[in-house]
Order: structure tokens, then sequence, then C-alpha cells
């Protein structure tokens, strides 16, 4: 596969081929989605050897709602794109709609879970599905089926015999109330067609209909000998028949003859004298060549209800182990249980009979609200352990959509081998979800047949890597679904991405704006921790959360078992116990870093983070690494200066050379404190927490001599949180103060206040005094006379400061209040913002927010994180400005 332009000649941008790299990135569904907008992709998707590995492809999965039950306010998948359909005959409600993406989960059987954004469905139900189809229910009528992969829907018409009610699964025909069931795809709809001819069934609990295009009527099929309500229906060789919850077997010929009763529940005496077939569910399926009706029973499996006068039978778990993020759960024989009848349908009149089915060979049967899934399926181990997905097994899941009770257990796997016995798991942690998990193989096999988007066949693309055969709706569709660090590669990979990314018209995105780099909020609660270790939020995918605008993923793949001790533009300073190092976030350079010197302190050894000691003193303790200057090419990567602030003492390097030891003259125990330090104009500045005195060294002397010392700006009995950062002309130095302490009277803590905008929890305080002072240091210091100058206004600027280098942001588009008074927007010009000061988060817990010129009773704004569980996140949130130079510095050079 072609590379991508890239830095220096290495391949930083896609090293993997920009297919394999995006698509690992993407969800499932977009993936595939990818693999379908170009011939190039599609070639090469199916000759990749990585692709399949990085995504589920042709593996049964369930698909369900996403287990973080994030609202689409807060859900950072929940994006808007314009879809444009070009064709022979238009949709025009189709082309007004905005395309949205939903974020669910796919849970394969022996891998871990996989993100997966379909079209949204509004209030819309997931009624049924088959292939790349599913079937969405909204209310009144508002039927549809939708394509997920290109979002193509087509409306279903209603059923002029029956009447809707409030609740959209219920009906009234002839003073009879219908339950809705399900929806059958029985025929998908396909480019070939034009997408008008398909065949649906609309499966009531007492009516069957049946629907060919979607320009024609409902058909519904009447029944005049049915006692009980139906349980499922196929179409088999172009007849309908469908299953009752007591096992009888209907067909109708809608040519010529029906309803007939072809048989009833072939229930062996054993089973029937229990009752326990009163407790099953029966389904209808075709065998693997569609020659023979397959009836499928399964029992035992319970769903709440009260079953009076039965023999109710609770599936107690044998066995249970953890895999792949859940917990598989063993029962024991007798318990649960499943039988399979195949009948040859050629002779109906009279029928012939039901033949038990003891083995399905190769293959394993998918069952649910979606159409009969029957495929091979081949057997494995995994560590010594059987592995979900196996041969000669049926695999169920909900029978209907709407339940009042899931089934428990909600996934099982009924093997038809007499010595296994059956498992099942569940798909979430609560019932609480409106959509009803449903079988689902994501597949790019019907690629080119997909209209995606604007395209009635795949185009050939062309240009360095192909990349430029991606449109802009393409564009738009990955890019929303890429974290931030791949979103910055694929515009680096031709000028023509950039320019479609940097336009970011739906503001996927928000380039330069300072956010809250940070644990995703699956870390913050013990009880999570498991899911979180599992799921797509490991240990190196953090959330990157815009104070405005909705949270966004990042990808760092370098922080694996690492610390991040401080930033500063791309560049993160991290450690791995007392290995250090700088990495650009975008190209994962890495730069390693010296060894503190051994004659200055003696190395400990800790759990997570690092710790050190003075070879003739107490402990010290590591704050942050200050990445006063960057490195840049032009300085071969060499041109950086770094602090590592220490409580007691400092340590300043600049790039090629070793850690100097900057000293205080300060007689033990007496040290000082520090708090904070910077670097400017070839000095070294710290700051003592006790009492706001501010040090400075000259760098450019080797030998580092003593100090100067700059008496505080203020000297009172307040106890104060104590910045420093360079002004923004970079020559003064400023020094913030704000009250380390903040609360209410009797210790009152305020309510949280949810950001539908963002997902984070706000909370108002009463306002605390917040000064910023500044002087010129160099010339003060020639006078002798140090004299800090108080700063009453940022203008357009604002302060973000914390692990960070300080970041001062021209928010000139900003409002410096809220028009009425509210803590949002939480984005402002002329305020200071904080967050942790040191990797030892625990010492200063909240995020403020403090205005420079604050109206009467102004509170002071508080992004709350969780107390609980927080410190086994090990990481302190810090702010970070994403930016989309760097993609454009490594541009190839051509002419417009």
């Amino acid at each position: 596969m072609a590379r991508s332009i890239n830095e220096s000649g290495s391949s930083w941008v896609f090293p993997d081929g920009p297919l394999e790299e995006i698509a690992s990135r993407c969800d499932v569904i977009t993936a595939a989605s990818l693999v379908g907008s170009c011939k190039f992709y599609h070639d090469s998707a199916t000759q990749s050897v990585a692709l399949p590995a990085s995504q589920p492809f042709g593996m049964p999965c369930v698909l369900h709602t996403h287990q973080t039950e994030v609202p689409p306010a807060h859900n950072p998948f929940y994006r808007v794109h314009k879809f444009k359909q070009e064709g022979a005959q238009k949709d025009k409600q189709h082309d007004a709609k905005d395309r949205k993406g939903t974020l669910c989960q796919l849970t394969p059987l022996d891998r871990i879970s996989s993100d997966a954004v379909i079209p949204d469905g509004g209030t819309g139900m997931w009624a049924g599905a088959n292939g790349d189809w599913i079937a969405l229910l909204g209310f009144p009528w508002n039927w549809e089926l939708v394509n997920v992969y290109t979002g193509r829907r087509i409306p279903l018409p209603p059923i002029s015999e029956f009447k809707s009610t409030p609740d959209k699964l219920v009906f009234e025909s002839n003073d009879q109330h219908l339950q809705l069931l399900k929806i059958a795809i029985c025929r998908v709809p396909t480019a070939a067609s034009n997408y008008t001819s398909f065949s649906v069934l609309a499966i009531f609990n007492a009516a069957i209909a049946v629907l060919h295009c979607a320009s024609s009527r409902w058909t519904v099929l009447d029944n005049q000998f049915l006692a009980y309500g139906y349980s499922d229906a196929i179409i088999h060789k172009g007849i309908v028949f469908a299953v009752t919850q007591t096992g009888e077997v209907y067909a109708w010929n809608q040519l010529s003859w029906g309803p007939l009763l072809i048989s009833t529940a072939p229930i062996p005496p054993e089973l029937d004298e229990q009752g326990r077939y009163n407790l099953g569910s029966w389904w209808l399926a075709r065998s693997p060549d569609g020659s023979r009706l397959f009836l499928v029973h399964t029992w035992g499996v319970t769903d709440g209800r009260d079953y009076t006068g039965l023999v109710r039978i609770l599936p107690a778990a044998a066995t249970s182990e953890g895999r792949h993020g859940r917990t598989i759960r063993g029962y024991g024989k007798g318990l649960l249980g499943c039988e399979v009848y195949s009948m040859d349908t050629s002779q109906l009149m009279p029928p012939r009979p039901w033949r038990r089915i003891i083995s399905l060979g190769s293959y394993s049967l998918f069952l649910g609200v979606n159409y009969p899934i029957i495929i091979p399926v081949e057997d494995g181990a995994e560590h010594d352990r059987p592995n979900m997905a196996r041969s000669n097994s049926v695999y169920t899941s909900h029978h209907a959509v709407g339940l009042a009770y899931p089934p428990s257990p909600e996934i099982c796997r009924f093997s038809l081998n007499s010595e296994d016995c059956t498992v099942g798991f569940q798909t979430n942690i609560r019932w609480t979800w409106r959509q009803v998990p449903l079988w689902l193989i994501p597949s790019f096999a019907n690629a080119r047949q997909w209209n995606l988007p604007s395209r009635h066949r795949l185009c050939r693309g062309g240009g360095d890597g192909h990349l430029e055969a991606l449109t802009g709706d393409n564009i738009n569709l990955i890019a929303a679904h890429l974290d931030v660090t791949y979103t910055v590669r694929l515009a680096a990979c031709s000028r023509e991405l950039y320019d479609m990314i940097s336009k970011d018209e739906g503001k996927m995105h928000h380039w330069d704006e300072p956010c809250l780099l940070m644990p995703p909020p699956a870390y913050w609660f013990d009880e999570h921790w498991d899911v979180a270790r599992t799921s797509r939020l490991h240990d190196t995918v953090y959330d990157l959360v815009p104070l405005d605008h909705p949270r966004r993923s990042v990808a760092l793949p370098f922080m694996h078992d690492r610390k991040w001790l401080g930033a500063n533009g791309d560049w993160i300073a991290a450690a791995a116990h007392h290995e250090w190092c700088l990495v650009n976030v975008y190209t994962e350079r890495h730069i390693p870093l010296p060894s503190l010197p051994d004659s200055k302190i003696d190395h400990s050894s800790f759990s997570y983070q690092p710790a050190y000691s003075f070879n003739w003193g107490p402990a010290i303790d590591l704050l942050k690494i200050v990445i006063c200057q960057v490195p840049t090419k032009g300085g071969r990567y060499a041109d950086y200066k770094l602090i590592a602030l220490f409580d007691k003492t400092i340590f300043y390097l600049e790039g090629g050379g070793d850690w100097r030891m900057l000293e205080a003259l300060t007689p033990a125990p007496d040290y000082p404190n520090y708090c904070d330090a910077i670097e400017l104009r070839g000095h070294v500045f710290a700051v003592d927490e006790t009492d706001g005195s501010t040090y400075f060294w000259d760098t450019a002397n080797e030998n580092l001599m003593l100090p100067f010392v700059i008496p505080p700006p203020v000297v009172d009995d307040q106890q104060y949180a104590w910045f420093l950062a360079p002004s923004a002309d970079g020559k003064r130095l400023m020094i913030i103060l704000t009250v380390n302490k903040i609360g209410i009277a009797n210790a009152e803590v305020p309510p949280d206040i949810p950001y539908a905008a963002n997902g984070l929890q706000l909370r108002q305080y009463p306002p605390v005094a917040t000064y910023v002072f500044e002087l010129d240091p160099l010339s003060t210091a020639r006078a002798g006379d140090f004299l800090w100058r108080q700063v009453n206004s940022l203008s357009d600027h604002s302060l973000f400061l914390g692990l960070n280098y300080p970041i001062i942001a021209n928010l000139k588009k900003r409002e410096s209040k809220a028009p009425d008074g509210t803590l949002v927007p939480f984005m402002r010009k002329n305020c200071v913002y904080t967050a942790y000061r040191n990797i030892r988060y625990n010492q200063y817990p909240k995020i403020l927010r403090c205005n420079l010129q604050p109206d009467e009773g102004e509170t002071v704004g508080v992004i709350s994180l969780p107390k609980d569980g927080w410190d086994s996140v090990r990481q302190a949130a810090m702010w970070f400005k994403p930016a989309l130079n760097i993609a454009r510095s490594v541009l190839p050079l051509k002419k417009q």
C-alpha cells in the first residue's frame, strides 16, 4: 500500500498503510463504510491481514446499547453529517435529513466488545435485522429499513387494517389488541432492484402481515384456527410459515391457499410431562442449503414473570468465569435445553413428519429478533478453554421487542452435543435499555453494492495512497469517529485532506482550544474498573474534553504503563518509574531523557510513580516536569529545556546535556516548599508555596550560582495556591495566586450540575480572591527593586494553569460573563483556569474558573471530579490544546 507523507522519511503518519491504520481506529461499522468508499480500499481490505485482527469482521456479534449509558447530548459519537444521495431516483425526504450516528456496542463471542456507530433511529426501536439492514420502529407508523453502513432508509407503509395506539408496539384490529413481536426481513433490498423489492413479515402475537414492495400494501394473513399467540415466522420457498407459542406450525401460500396447520408441537414425552415446554420459545429457521425448514425449541430460559400453576425451572448457574469483560455462566444438564427438528416442505398436503436433528455438523444457528443466521463456525480453544463460538450449537437472544423482563440468561448457547452444558451471559449491566439485543455479523461483503455516499458503484480513486478518492462526506464520516491524534494523521496525508478537516464545518474537533486531558469516566469508579480494562476505554485511550463541546477520545499508545508528568504543545513528558522521556502526541517521536545525578539523590522504588530522596537528607517528591521549550525539527530535537520540579529542590536540563541541580541557600530542615516553576528569557523561576517568595537562577552560568529571591506580592495570613506563567508577549513574569481552599460555611457541598455539552459535573462556590501580578524580572534585578504590578484584566486572553506549561489562550470571540449569570458557557475570556498543580493530585482535587473582574455575587465555577476511585486513575487531569498545524508542517509543497 502506498505510504503517506511523512516526517524526515519516517512513516509516522500511517506506518502500516492508511486503510489498516484508519480502520483500526474507527468503530467497526465506520471501518466497513470506509472499505466501501473506493475500489482501492475495497481491494486492499480483501487482501489485508491486519484489518480482520483489528475489527470483528465476519464474526457473529450481539448488537446492543452501549454500556456507558451516555445520553445523546453527552455522547461524543453523536455526530451530525450531511448525507447527499444522488441517483436516478432521489429520496427528497432522505436528502433533507441530517445523518446521525448512535453509539452502540458489538459483542463478539470470543473478543472484547467493539464500538459500533450505526445510523441514528431517533426514538425508533430495533425490531429486526438481516445482513446489512435493520428494521426501525418509530411512532406513529414510522417504520423503515435502514442500511447500517450507508444510512440508506426505505420507509415502510402502515398496515391499513390496524389502528395505532399510544404504545408504538400495540395496535388494534376488530376490538382486538395486537402486540408487535418483531419484523422479519426475509429478503433484503438490493441495488439491482433499485431497493424497491424485498420481503418483510410483521409478526404480532395474533396476526401476521407480509410486504414485498415499499410501494405496495401489507397483506394480513388470516388464521381462524389460531388458539395461541405466534412466536416466530419466516418465508421459505415462497411460503409463509409461522409457529405459535405452543409449537403449532401454520403455512400460507399467498397465491392459492392458507392457513394450513401442518403440525403440532413435536415435544418429547419426558419433556411434556414436566411441563417445561410451557416455559420455552419456538423459532423457525432454514437449513444451510435452504432446502428444509427447521423448527427449534428452547426451554428453561425464564423472564421474571410469575408462572402460577406451572413447573418453573430456575436456571441456577453451576459455574461462572470472567472472559473478555463479561461473566460466562454454565448451567447443569436438565436446567436448560434445546431441540432442533427438520421438515421437507416440498409436500404439505399432507405434510411430512418432523425429523429430530441431532447434529448441525460444522454449522451453528443464531436466533433472536434478527432473521435466523446459520453459518459454519470453527471450533477452537483459547488458553486451554473452549471458545464461546462453537459449531453444532444454537445461540439465542431476545425472541421479541419490548419485553417487560429480559430473558435470563440473556444470551444462551445450547450445544447439540449431549456432553456439553448450556452457557450464557448478559450484554448489559442492568435492564434499562430500550433497544433489544440482536445478532449482527459486521461485514463489507456487499460493499460493491453500497451507494456510499452519492455513488452507485465503487470509484477507482487515485493519487498518493488513493486518499483523494475520499469525498468530503467520507472525510466527515471518518473523522467523526477517529480520535484526535489519528484525525491529525489523516490530515497529514495530503493537502486536500488537510483542507477538508481544517474547515471542520460540523465542529467535530475544536482545534486550538484548551481542553482537559483526563482518563475516561469508566476509570473513575471502582465498580467500573473491570469494564474499563476490557473495553475501548483501556489505559492508552483518554478523554479530551472541551469546556463547552462534546468530549473526544485521544489515543496515546506510548502511555501504556507510563504516567504523564507534564505537557507543552504537542509534547508530553512521561515516566515509567525512573525512566523519563519526551513523546510527541501525534508523531509518537520518542526522546529518552538522562537520569538524575546519583551524587545528588537516591532512587527509591514505588508502586506507580517515581520516588526519590536526598543522599544526605529527607525524601523528596516529584511534582511535575516543566517542558519550558519543546524540541523542534530545526534543532534536531535536541533544543528542549526542562525543569524537574520537586517539592524541596529543582533540576534543570538542556537538550544534549545532563541534569543540573538548582540550589537555594536554605539550611536543613528549612528547605523551600516549591509548587511551580518556569523558564523565561534564560532564567529559571520557582515559587515557594509557604510564603510566595520567588527564586530565580541564571541558566547561562554553568555553575548556577545561588538565586535571587523576589519577595511575594501579597503578605497576609491567607493560604494561597501559587502559579507562575509568562506574559502573552513572553517578556514579563506573572505570578497568579488563588485561595487554596474553597468551600461554604458549615462544610456544605453544593450539588453537582450536569453539563449536557460535555458530560462534566459543575458546581458553584462563593467568590474567592484571585490575583495576577507581573514584573520584568531582569530589569528589576539590575535595579535591585522588585516591584510587582497587579494585572486587573487579561483582556481577550485567559490563563490555563496546572500540570501543563501555562497556556495563554486568545478567546476574543468569547464572552467574559454569561448573559444570564449562569455557569455556562464555561469557557470565557479574562479568566484564570486552574487544574491539578502536580502529579500528587490528591492535594488539589478541584478544577476552578475564576473571573478577574467578577460581578457582585458572581460565583466561582468548579468542575467536580469524583472522589471515589479517583486514586486508581493514576493520571492527573491537565490542560491540552489540540492543534492541526503539525499536519500542515509535513505536507508536500504543491501548487494550488
